[in-house]
């Protein structure tokens, strides 16, 4: 498991690196087309999320494990093939339909690298929240352990996985690259088959699923024995329900075929949000969710701004090198605090951490070389002069700068932490038949709270207003673990004697009535 992980793991850094990189070289050095991918894979997963989960519930957990590393890897091949082939030949390529050729392998690039967004997603729920969960015997002991050692080879290879390919791509060619990535994904693609099927082989438990039926049909059951208590309308109520029950058959039946697939895709989507709102811990996913919608991360826009106050690019690597190493002994603590204090309880100390490291951030803000300016209300143009007049040149103090990456970088022990919390609260309280769908919905929040932080920006993209979408973002933040906190009161409140065994009931899962 971990050594297929880890190679998914570095595919999917090198080509989320590297797809954002050829785009914009594809599109004349301008981040349009980067752009429109991003909020493409953000907008397929924030609505196909549900439907996602619910194919992974579904099936086999052979089945969707390969059909999902197929999809995932050939897609990315196919991907590279189209780009090499457009790098190759782009001047014959954009006089052909007057340019419109070009468009469409623009398009196809966005679509494939989508299909393979998608697919990575559902292989991720499939083995990191199910299949982890299983192997671990159901212990919580052995699935912290487990996760925390996965979340640490997705650390390290976040950093170097874009190292190796940016080099290849520097040292030799865009074309080099693809072909680099291509070569990766068919021989990831292999070795992943193989121990994923031998893990598969070597843990019988795998093969044996409780199918999303049977949970309906438990619901089902529970309905008809509330209707064997009422004896006097039994026959009334059941007159009525099955003329409603028959009414509504015809009703679909007389629908075409296409109607049908949608408003059952629509049926399943709001079925899937249904199960994620009445799960225990619907409280700490959405306050993890809310932890997305931040400027307080080492992305583009940081790194960004971090440009225009004098950060050379040597230093930020540097930084991010640092950062990896903080996310690192977060996963370290995670096990040793989970240990001494329970889960719970290790999830309140990490959002304290989180929450006292980033009141640096909100002092950097007001710190001696902050740029902010809340004259919200100047101008567009008159703000891009004075943009222009002040940009080259780097900040009178550096005060400002420091607290704030100083901020973020201790900020990632307590962050990566609480995610690790949240993740095994996520998998040890989910009911094993709904674990795909609630994990997509989960997914699908993510996405929708991390497109917020996007429009954030582009609402005040300039760095003097970094300081106001630095207070937005730490109140997010703070509502978030606020929605934590009132989990753990609820369940330090409800909590049983028994609820702070090792073992999990892997036999007698939470039912549907008794959600």
């Amino acid at each position: 498991i971990y050594v297929s992980g880890a190679l998914s793991m570095w595919g999917d850094r090198m080509w989320h690196f590297a797809i954002s990189v050829f785009l914009i070289e594809l599109y004349g050095r301008n981040l349009l087309l980067t752009a429109v991918f991003g909020l493409v894979v953000a907008g397929s997963v924030l609505l196909l999320g549900a439907l996602i989960g619910d194919w992974v519930d579904r099936n086999p957990r052979n089945k969707v494990a390969h059909a999902s590393l197929f999809i995932q890897n050939i897609s990315v091949t196919v991907c590279s093939i189209v780009l090499m082939l457009v790098f190759s030949y782009k001047q014959w390529i954009e006089q052909i339909w007057n340019g419109w050729l070009t468009v469409v392998c623009y398009t196809v690039v966005i679509v494939l690298a989508d299909v393979a967004n998608l697919a990575s997603t559902a292989l991720t729920i499939a083995i990191q929240r199910d299949w982890i969960v299983v192997i671990t015997g159901y212990n919580r002991g052995h699935l912290a352990g487990m996760n925390a050692t996965m979340r640490r080879i997705d650390q390290v290879t976040n950093i170097l996985a874009p190292l190796a390919v940016g080099q290849v791509m520097t040292l030799a060619s865009n074309v080099v690259g693809c072909g680099f990535i291509l070569g990766w994904n068919l021989v990831s693609l292999i070795v992943e088959f193989i121990f994923l099927s031998r893990v598969y082989r070597i843990v019988p438990a795998l093969s044996i699923k409780p199918q999303v039926d049977d949970v309906e049909e438990e619901v089902t059951l529970g309905r008809q024995e509330k209707r064997e208590s009422l004896p006097g309308e039994e026959e009334t109520q059941g007159a009525i329900e099955n003329c409603n029950t028959s009414i509504h058959l015809k009703q679909v039946s007389s629908l075409p075929l296409c109607l049908r697939r949608i408003r059952w895709l629509l049926s399943t989507c709001k079925e899937g949000w249904k199960a994620y709102y009445r799960q225990p811990v619907f409280l700490a996913g959405m306050g993890l969710a809310f932890l997305y919608t931040t400027v307080l991360g080492f992305d583009c826009i940081t790194t960004g701004y971090a440009y225009t106050q004098g950060i050379s690019g040597s230093l930020l690597s540097l930084l991010m090198g640092v950062s990896a190493i903080t996310g690192l002994m977060g996963t370290v603590i995670f096990t040793k605090l989970r240990k001494a204090y329970g889960l719970v309880n290790t999830g309140v100390i990490s959002s304290c951490l989180h929450l006292s490291c980033l009141t640096l951030c909100v002092c950097s803000v007001f710190a001696p070389g902050s740029p902010m300016d809340l004259s919200l209300l100047v101008p567009i143009a008159e703000v891009n002069s004075s943009a222009a007049e002040t940009g080259g040149t780097g900040p009178e103090s550096y005060v400002s700068i420091i607290l704030l990456f100083l901020g973020v970088i201790t900020a990632r022990i307590g962050l990566w932490s609480f995610d690790l919390t949240v993740t095994q609260l996520l998998q040890e309280n989910i009911c094993e038949s709904e674990r795909g769908v609630v994990n997509g919905v989960q997914s699908s929040m993510n996405y929708l709270m991390d497109l917020l932080h996007f429009i954030m920006v582009i609402s005040a993209p300039e760095p003097q207003h970094f300081g106001l979408l630095v207070i937005i973002s730490v109140l997010f933040i703070t509502a978030g673990h606020t929605m934590y906190f009132m989990y753990a009161r609820k369940f330090f409140l409800t909590s049983s004697p028994n609820s702070g065994e090792e073992k999990m009931d892997a036999t007698h899962p939470p039912s549907t009535s008794q959600r």
